[in-house]
């Protein structure tokens, strides 16, 4: 009987990232132009290497299944947050709420895996480059990031699966501008510790799981340079810079937002937006400034336009 009479919630008020009006107008033009360049900046990538037979390679495919992840993990939550800048109600459905945290996990979980992946391409082009087409073929490429796909997507919905029954009737304010398991688990009707537990486990098995390959893996690379080149400090750190880079920005915040004993709103909320808005943003580039390889093909799309409209 008190269960009838408990008002179901089917939206959720998202508290935004700050509560001034004139604020969140001063912030609409800096984060559309971040969603902007995120946009174009990751399908370029992806374009490019479809379009350019040189890069035609294990890395550089790889590299656009990481670019068209980061773009998707992008459009899941920016748009969004963008539009609400300019409303005084920011209101999202708890379909639309249930449909944030699968695709942010699904993404996330896969760009983990992903992640693994090119370490593991990097790990043997490194240290076994005589073996590496025979080790690194068209097929097993298209299986690695199909695996980190899949691996996503269970991960996504084993999470959802935990909170999509769970009673919400009250409040419904999520203190973010997104939906996230943290945050949303918190207004629900019922004791969650156990649950919250739960979550963060199976959050944990896959991002530490992830963290320790990475870690093992950059560390056999650089151990491999160091022993076999008279300059093999620089020439490790040159390797590796920007897959280091982009994995601390990418494990540093979601490790400090989903393990991390203490809650600080505001941090978590200056985070959430590195790891949605500025990391996918961030790691095109990280990946192309130093790349000769992608530089080349640029120079080569330049040329190639240049010489069409000579001909016209």
């Amino acid at each position: 009987m008190e269960e009838a009479n408990q008002s179901v919630v089917s939206e959720f008020i998202f508290r935004g990232l700050c509560d001034s009006r004139e604020l969140q107008k001063f912030l609409l033009l800096p984060f559309s132009a971040l969603y902007l360049l995120t946009v174009l900046g990751n399908l370029f990538v992806v374009l490019l290497i479809i379009a350019d037979s040189h890069l035609h390679s294990p890395m550089y495919f790889l590299l656009a299944n990481l670019s068209f992840v980061d773009f998707c993990l992008s459009s899941v939550t920016t748009p969004k947050l963008t539009t609400d800048f300019l409303k005084d109600n920011k209101t999202i459905s708890f379909g639309g709420c249930m449909s944030q945290i699968l695709f942010i996990h699904f993404l996330a979980g896969g760009e983990m895996v992903l992640l693994v992946t090119m370490a593991y391409d990097r790990c043997v082009a490194i240290c076994k480059p005589l073996h590496y087409s025979r080790i690194m073929d068209r097929q097993k490429c298209i299986w690695l990031a199909l695996i980190s796909w899949i691996i996503g997507f269970v991960h996504a919905t084993s999470q959802l699966a935990m909170i999509l029954d769970l009673p919400f009737c009250g409040p419904r304010i999520v203190d973010s501008f997104f939906c996230d398991i943290p945050k949303v688990i918190k207004l629900a009707c019922m004791d969650t510790h156990t649950l919250r537990l739960l979550i963060n486990a199976d959050s944990g098995v896959l991002a530490v799981a992830c963290f320790i390959l990475l870690l093992m893996s950059y560390t056999y690379i650089l151990v491999t340079i160091c022993l076999h080149s008279k300059d093999g400090a620089s020439k490790a750190l040159s390797t590796c810079t920007s897959h280091i880079t982009v994995v601390v920005l990418f494990f540093g915040p979601c490790i400090f937002i989903y393990f991390w004993p203490l809650s600080i709103t505001w941090v978590d909320k200056v985070l959430s937006v590195f790891y949605t808005v500025i990391t996918p943003l961030l790691n095109p580039a990280i990946y192309t400034l130093r790349n000769k390889e992608i530089k080349n093909a640029i120079k080569r799309r330049i040329s190639q336009h240049k010489n069409t409209k000579c001909n016209f």
